[in-house]
């Protein structure tokens, strides 16, 4: 077993908990964030919800018109993307007052080895208890932490503890943590592998942990070693202090499904300029290019295009994805979603040439000019006349 104590730490409700928190009157309201409802009829997902909604079965990805369904007295908010990411960047902060080791997993989320601070604390609990103390008190949220000497049980223990709770499984307390729990409850395990489990009689941690390894292989391959690994609380994977970021992507889901080029045109454009400005952000450029389109009845396509050199200019990616769609287009077709993913990074200031191109260092001036003069006065301060369409 492992000598590391890792900490997994998940923000309760963080988004509607975000919009309580600034707005008093939420507080104890079923507050939901996602597409706007319109009255039943709305497109998009949920997001997040508050723990009041999640009373009416509603959880983030159902479609907002579901859960408009199930409780149409709660409060809809189309929510503030760049205010969760500042209180984020406030509670990513806190993390480094205890470790410089963390592993961010998504806006709310993140592991981190406290290893070398537990001596500045009582033990792991105590430090724990500080650090949800000390973000409640700064930042106004509760957190849900979970500690462990693995990554795998530390984040179960803090699913196993929410809302606002703080768990410690020790070493020695790991298999009479996990053997009762249900398997799904394991990494790796989704709804077919449950059911695969379930029809050979594994219905808990306990009872994989039980299995031959070469049954569990012989059914599932080399996930079916990983999973009798974690089951007997196995688990080398260490926190990783910067996660690489892989792709960046936006997507965009119409009111109603829609035939009209002049429309999906509007959308491909305000979509490569949102991922465009997300790159320029983190100083990548990227290669690949991939389209997503969803249709309707749902059934989703993808094209990807490998560009010439690396972009992060919106205009070239608005291009190539208008390209792509025209060569997947069929007249009548009609479309309910689109998505725009680039890939394939390198270093922004890695220079591909030797030799200046100055078009290049041109077009890199006005797109920065631009997105200072966003920075100053807001994402709608300056837009491309073919960009203004009924699109937020």
């Amino acid at each position: 077993m492992s000598t590391s104590v890792i900490i997994h730490v998940d923000c309760d409700a963080f988004f509607a908990a975000i919009e309580q928190r600034d707005h008093p009157a939420l507080k104890g309201k079923p507050v939901i964030i996602g597409a706007d409802p319109r009255q039943g009829q709305g497109r998009g997902v949920v997001s997040t919800c508050s723990y009041e909604a999640r009373r009416y079965g509603i959880h983030s990805a159902m479609p907002i018109s579901i859960a408009y369904q199930r409780c149409p007295e709660a409060v809809f908010l189309r929510g503030d993307f760049a205010k969760y990411q500042t209180v984020s960047d406030e509670i990513f902060g806190i993390f480094n007052d205890y470790t410089p080791e963390i592993e961010p997993i998504s806006i709310d989320e993140a592991f981190l080895d406290v290893s070398g601070s537990l001596h500045l604390f009582s033990g792991a609990f105590e430090l724990g208890r500080h650090l949800k103390q000390t973000i409640l008190r700064r930042v106004g949220l509760t957190v849900s932490v979970g500690i462990a000497p693995v990554k795998f049980v530390a984040k179960i223990a803090s699913d196993q503890c929410k809302p606002d709770g703080l768990l410690e499984v020790r070493s020695q307390e790991v298999l009479s943590f996990l053997w009762p729990l249900d398997v799904g409850c394991l990494w790796g395990v989704g709804p077919k592998t449950q059911q695969a489990l379930d029809r050979v009689g594994v219905r808990t941690i306990g009872d994989l942990a039980k299995m031959q390894p070469d049954f569990l292989a012989e059914l599932f391959g080399e996930n079916g070693m990983h999973m009798h690994a974690l089951a007997h609380g196995i688990d080398p994977r260490p926190v990783q202090m910067e996660a690489e970021t892989k792709s960046v992507s936006h997507e965009y889901t119409f009111a109603e499904d829609t035939c009209s080029l002049g429309e999906i045109e509007a959308v491909l454009l305000k979509l490569s300029e949102q991922v465009s400005r997300r790159l320029r952000q983190n100083a990548l450029k990227g290669r690949t290019l991939t389209l997503k389109i969803r249709l309707k009845g749902f059934k989703t396509h993808t094209r990807a295009q490998t560009l010439a050199g690396r972009t992060n200019f919106g205009d070239v990616i608005y291009r190539e994805s208008c390209r792509l769609f025209k060569g997947f287009y069929r007249p009548g077709m009609m479309v309910r979603l689109l998505g725009i993913r680039l890939a394939h990074f390198d270093d922004g200031y890695i220079r591909e040439s030797l030799f200046d191109d100055p078009h290049e260092s041109k077009r890199e001036h006005v797109h920065q000019a631009i997105d200072r003069i966003k920075d100053k006065y807001g994402e709608g301060a300056i837009r491309r006349a073919r960009s203004v369409s009924p699109i937020h």
